[in-house]
């Protein structure tokens, strides 16, 4: 391997150690032998366009003529190219969407890396907080193993990129058009934000080895995933130990919350969680959400008891016509950053039903075995 930089550029020769499975060759097509005059004047672009694109796609700078790329680096240039040429996107939007896709697939990627290793390093390791295994990192016959099971299944994975990539597509435009109002608020659109966090989660990050918070935090956010999808809530982010969803009304939102806290309770293997939640405009940017309404849930959630949910006094209004929910307004107090607030408590009506389970919201290692027998529905 040589070095630019900082960061360890990885030669064709450098897969042979993986014996006769050449994972770059199987992965892109053929082994990179192009170097990035290659590149640019087969997608007949500028070097410092193809350097522009490299850099969008969040990749270490290379030297000119470093044998780095592929002919699918060059197709891939050309098809962000031709955009521009034909006037579809200028390039700096044309970069933009490629910056895009690249935060996106780079996360994705090492999720998967990840997931596929700890699965054949240890089956079933998922309900197991105990174990004792303390590696952060996969050993070698693992990592070996996942990576040749990755480059088998790409051609498999790739359709359900493209359909999940289409689906969500069609979900944004379909939220950009319904908020289209010209008498929304100029400051942004209206939304529900809740923030959900474990309790204790620093004592336990001296407790347990990296591996043990690693299955906890995958356990928290798959189960957390779950209950705010099921809702018809987005999952903003998860910052490991706390997650950012949003909905567009009141009444998920609080089902929402008041689901993770009861999930998360009955779970033996995860603390209690904490919710804060405030209704108001938000600023929507590069796929995350911020602005007052924002903050002030976060500063809720750090408020918030244990097992319990706080929401700002806009949403128990919203929620005080809503059956199945009832606020109880606590002292008034003053939030760091955002001043004097009077937040309510959030919990179920007796006898309610709007407020009750989402049909299909299950626990996360039990809603694997429907895939593969269709006769075992979720309860």
């Amino acid at each position: 391997m040589s070095e630019v930089g900082r960061h360890r550029i990885v030669r064709p020769e450098d897969f042979a150690a993986l014996g006769p499975d050449n994972l770059e060759a199987r992965l892109l097509g053929k082994p990179a032998t192009m170097a990035r005059r290659d590149v640019s004047r087969g997608a007949e672009v500028s070097l410092l366009s193809a350097r522009k694109f490299w850099h969008a796609l969040g990749f270490p700078i290379v030297e000119d003529d470093d044998a780095m790329f592929t002919e699918a680096d060059q197709m891939a240039l050309m098809a962000v190219a031709r955009l521009v040429r034909e006037e579809e996107l200028d390039e700096q939007t044309a970069l933009a969407l490629t910056r895009a896709f690249a935060r996106t697939t780079d996360r994705l990627a090492v999720w998967q890396t990840q997931l596929m290793a700890e699965a054949l390093a240890a089956p079933g390791l998922e309900a197991a907080l105990d174990e004792a295994d303390a590696r952060a990192v996969p050993d070698q016959a693992a990592a070996r193993a996942a990576a040749r099971k990755l480059a088998d299944m790409a051609d498999s994975l790739e359709p359900l990129l493209i359909y999940a990539w289409r689906r969500h597509l069609t979900a944004a435009i379909s939220r950009m058009l319904a908020d289209a109002d010209p008498q929304q608020s100029s400051q942004g659109v209206r939304r529900v934000v809740g923030f959900a966090d474990l309790v204790s989660f620093t004592s336990l990050v001296r407790r347990m080895t990296e591996r043990q918070l690693a299955v906890m935090v995958q356990r928290f956010e798959a189960l957390a995933t779950d209950i705010v999808t099921a809702h018809g809530g987005r999952v903003i982010k998860t910052v490991g130990d706390e997650i950012l969803f949003v909905t567009i009304d009141a009444a998920p939102a609080a089902a929402v919350a008041l689901d993770l806290v009861e999930t998360m309770a009955e779970d033996d293997l995860l603390p209690d969680v904490r919710v804060g939640m405030a209704v108001g405009p938000v600023l929507s940017r590069l796929g995350d959400v911020f602005g007052t309404t924002v903050n002030r849930a976060s500063r809720l959630t750090s408020v918030a008891p244990g097992g319990g949910v706080l929401v700002d006094d806009a949403l128990a209004s919203a929620l005080a016509s809503v059956s199945g929910f009832e606020t109880t307004a606590l002292r008034r107090r003053t939030l760091r950053g955002i001043g004097e607030v009077t937040p309510s408590e959030l919990r179920r009506a007796a006898g309610g039903r709007l407020g009750g389970r989402a049909p299909g919201t299950v626990a996360a290692t039990s809603a694997a075995s429907t895939l593969t027998d269709p006769r075992k529905d979720t309860p």
